[in-house]
């Protein structure tokens, strides 16, 4: 018997997604955002000279508390147990765009993707949070899965 996964019944009702009987598996999601401000102010992250203090870190944490509590941001978003959570950031101080990137991993019955989005976009704000005093012009940009693997659809990678 084919399960019905959408948010809504024939009822018209909102349900969370009964996701019982799906098996439990190594589920792995990677997400990047981008954010472009000043070269300057990369530069200064990058040194971690920043008057606010080591922006990575605060940015790696932001994310990782974010990924954490993806299912009380988001509605009928199932809580899932993270194995593994990392952060990892790429800046190009000559154009001064710093690409984020987030990988979670985790053995459940449903993937982390949301934990990834969520976790990527939250550095970026707490990146632009910690920069905004010397470049409030600055833009987080280009957010979007990467990659993810483990349950029934096995593995995608953006192309």
């Amino acid at each position: 018997m084919k399960k019905n996964f959408t948010h809504i019944d024939k009822n018209g009702n909102i349900r969370m997604v009964d996701i019982g009987d799906k098996e439990i598996s190594k589920r792995i999601a990677k997400a990047r955002c981008r954010i472009k401000m000043k070269p300057s102010v990369l530069k200064e992250i990058a040194q971690g000279t920043m008057k606010k203090g080591d922006v990575f870190a605060a940015a790696k944490i932001a994310g990782i508390l974010a990924a954490k509590r993806v299912d009380e941001l988001i509605p009928l978003c199932h809580p899932i147990p993270i194995n593994h959570m990392d952060i990892f950031f790429a800046p190009e101080v000559g154009t001064g765009i710093l690409t984020i990137d987030s990988e979670v991993a985790v053995h459940a019955r449903t993937g982390a993707e949301m934990e990834a989005l969520q976790a990527a976009a939250q550095a970026a704000l707490t990146v632009y949070d910690m920069c905004k005093a010397v470049d409030r012009g600055m833009v987080i940009f280009d957010l979007k899965l990467v990659e993810k693997s483990g349950g029934k659809s096995g593995l995608w990678k953006r192309e």
